[in-house]
């Protein structure tokens, strides 16, 4: 197990409420593809969808995971999202403290990396 962050990965996603947001994290959680998931209520997002600009409140959901998990996750929040194209971006995690890192690959080791 590595002790540096280069496997890990923060994953956005945004929910259109906070049941939602909870439901596939505790989901994602429970299946080992994500270590956590921290839920962020009262973002609005402004955005472009069928040719009109829409504003909506949303949750922003912050999960971590091992890279190697990125292809699963991604597949298995998609199934379980309400949107149509759900928003999920993954980001590299450059550094972090040692210890959270090696939880964050405990908690996915037995997702399937």
């Amino acid at each position: 197990m590595p002790d540096t962050a280069d496997a890990v990965q923060v994953v956005l996603m945004t929910a259109p409420d906070a049941d939602a947001a909870r439901r596939i994290s505790r989901a994602l959680v429970d299946e080992r593809l994500i270590a956590c998931a921290n839920l962020l209520p009262g973002v609005t997002s402004v955005y472009r969808w069928e040719g009109k600009v829409e504003e909506a409140g949303e949750v922003l959901v912050v999960m971590k995971t091992r890279a190697a998990l990125l292809p699963r996750l991604l597949a298995r929040a998609a199934e379980l999202h309400p949107y149509e194209v759900p928003e999920l971006l993954a980001m590299p995690v450059t550094d972090g403290l040692p210890a959270y890192c090696r939880w964050v690959m405990e908690e996915t080791d037995n997702g399937g990396a």
